[in-house]
């Protein structure tokens, strides 16, 4: 970044997100679509793996000469990483891990009174678990925000 262009890459696999906002005549990278709800940019279009984004007062430019065929993201972006209101490669991570949850679901039933997920990541994924088996969705952990670190 410097005050004449804002350069973007993505590695070739895709391991990454890497995505484009905008905001009136100003752009934005971010790593999930949700950052740039928190700026009222809208989003634009993911980076593809292995492309190179130049952006300058002449706009977008796009180098795709190390994009390859071959994609691997990190199922971590989609299972724990990235906020559920994140948008990553045209795939929502609230329903990926809805239906993750409903996967496990068919794949690995159980008997149970209650699904109980883990906050943050987890709970989503419970809410799938619980539309897939029938079992009902209950809040059992509660993650509490007003607490914070300090140093002494």
């Amino acid at each position: 970044m410097s005050p004449r262009k804002l350069i973007g890459a993505r590695d070739p696999f895709g391991f990454r997100p890497l995505c484009i906002g905008k905001r009136n005549n100003t752009y934005f990278l971010a790593s999930e679509s949700c950052a740039l709800d928190a700026v009222d940019a809208e989003f634009v279009r993911d980076v593809l793996p292995g492309e190179i984004v130049t952006i300058d007062k002449n706009g977008i430019h796009s180098n795709t000469s190390m994009c390859q065929l071959k994609k691997a993201p990190c199922i971590f972006e989609y299972i724990y990483f990235a906020r559920p209101d994140s948008v990553i490669d045209n795939v929502s991570v609230y329903n990926s891990r809805i239906m993750a949850g409903k996967i496990l679901a068919e794949n690995h039933p159980v008997e149970a009174d209650i699904v109980i997920g883990v906050p943050d990541s987890g709970t989503v994924a419970a809410m799938g678990y619980a539309l897939g088996s029938g079992i009902p969705f209950g809040v059992g952990f509660i993650k509490n925000s007003y607490i914070g670190f300090f140093n002494t």
